[in-house]
């Protein structure tokens, strides 16, 4: 039995992580249909990462949030998503008989209940009260963590291909980095004098 599934795909140039919201501006035909089968049959699809970087060939598995306007010449401002990640096996030009494509993928199941560890806690705190960042969950996982960091592409891919227990580490890595870099930004203050 086989452990892939097939589903509607929209390759981007972007790597949305769960429980991240992503604004898409939507004017291709094929997309537009896409849009259409997500509105009407609560469609989830895939965003697939068609960047070099992607070497694990991973995406997201997003499902729309909400229709911000839909114009006169059938574009739309959607926003999606994201509440799971997947491994591509196959793209497919076309899915089944729609324009957008498809492929068969490995979701991953990801458990967004499990909070993270004592220690990544502890160093996001911080950097959460030095940002002023109003903390939504009482006990955050290592992907809400990941979000508030606004990594770009290539640090997602690398949090995303760390191994489980590893990417905890990744990421209190970068909240060192970011904190230093808060630190010397304050530092710096004291240098200029102001007339």
């Amino acid at each position: 039995m086989s452990d892939f599934v097939k589903i509607p795909m929209f390759p981007l140039s972007i790597f949305p992580l769960p429980g991240e919201l992503v604004p898409l501006h939507i004017f291709e035909p094929r997309y537009r249909q896409l849009l259409v089968d997500a509105e009407t049959k609560d469609t989830r699809f895939g965003i697939y990462c068609n960047h070099i970087a992607n070497r694990q060939k991973v995406g997201s598995l997003v499902k729309l949030e909400s229709v911000i306007k839909h114009y006169v010449s059938s574009e739309s401002d959607i926003i999606v998503k994201c509440y799971d990640l997947f491994t591509m096996n196959t793209f497919y030009p076309t899915y089944r008989d729609k324009l957008y494509p498809g492929g068969d993928v490995k979701i991953s199941n990801l458990d967004m209940s499990k909070s993270a560890g004592e220690k990544l806690l502890v160093k996001y705190q911080d950097y959460a009260a030095q940002l002023k960042i109003i903390q939504q969950e009482e006990n955050p996982s290592v992907y809400h963590i990941a979000n508030e960091l606004n990594m770009d592409l290539e640090g997602k891919i690398k949090f995303i291909e760390s191994e489980e227990g590893k990417n905890e580490t990744f990421l209190f890595n970068q909240i060192s980095y970011l904190l230093q870099i808060l630190k010397q930004a304050e530092k710096s203050k004291d240098v200029f004098h102001l007339n």
